[in-house]
């Protein structure tokens, strides 16, 4: 594994701490997982959830089964 130093706003910093703490994992961590998930998604294009169009959907049953349907497109743009 090689070492980076990235020089970072003062209010990145802190939201990058807050969230690595949040999450109960270390700034290395948290700043691999980004970066990854960066350059996993199109070289940094952000990842589109196709439920954020289900009100459109014409199906009656989309806000009981929210949480259904964000875990499914989660799961499927890893």
């Amino acid at each position: 594994m090689k070492r980076t130093t990235v020089k970072l706003p003062d209010e990145v910093d802190a939201q990058l701490r807050h969230e690595a703490a949040r999450r109960g994992l270390t700034i290395s961590e948290l700043t691999r997982e980004a970066l990854e998930t960066h350059l996993a998604n199109g070289r940094g294009k952000r990842r589109r959830l196709l439920a954020a169009g289900a009100g459109r959907s014409g199906q009656s049953d989309v806000s009981e089964r929210i949480e259904e349907i964000l875990a499914a497109e989660v799961d499927r743009s890893h």
